[in-house]
């Protein structure tokens, strides 16, 4: 048992701290899109003219507008208050299994929201798909660890 107990408690370690990475990333992205069309060799081809076409709005947005940046930090903040959510998970997952099936829940809802704003927010496919990315990519150890955690004892979890 208390080997499950550790791997699942890793997964959801794992977890957190990528949605915490992917949260923070929100905070910089002018710098983030500045760096990374200076290093254009690391963007595709079909992606180059849409990310320095954000990079200007972003930009001009910012000098005109900088309230507007506050939502990429409302972006962040959600992703660390998220994570945070999880630490129920580390403490005692059989307890708190109804947070790995509300994030589940979570990752598959991001494919309606992409398919469906992406288009009308006039995102390029391939930045659509890579949003549902983060979807399937969270499904995989969440899946794990809801099939380990039931696979457990249904009380007394030691810290």
């Amino acid at each position: 048992m208390m080997q499950k107990l550790t791997k699942i408690r890793l997964l959801i370690l794992f977890f957190m701290i990528a949605l915490i990475l992917s949260g923070i990333t929100a905070f910089p992205v002018e710098t983030e899109l500045r760096w990374l069309l200076r290093h254009s060799c690391l963007i595709p081809s079909f992606a180059e003219k849409w990310l320095q076409d954000v990079f200007v709005a972003i930009t001009e947005t910012n000098v005109k507008y900088p309230m507007l940046a506050y939502g990429f930090d409302w972006l962040a903040f959600a992703h660390i208050g998220i994570a945070i959510l999880f630490v129920g998970v580390l403490k005692d997952p059989v307890k708190n299994k109804w947070i790995i099936d509300w994030a589940m829940i979570t990752c598959v809802a991001i494919f309606p929201l992409a398919f469906i704003a992406g288009p009308i927010r006039n995102i390029p496919m391939f930045h659509i798909l890579i949003d549902c990315s983060f979807g399937l990519i969270g499904l995989l150890p969440l899946g794990i660890c809801r099939k380990w955690v039931k696979e457990l004892p249904q009380n007394n979890i030691p810290n």
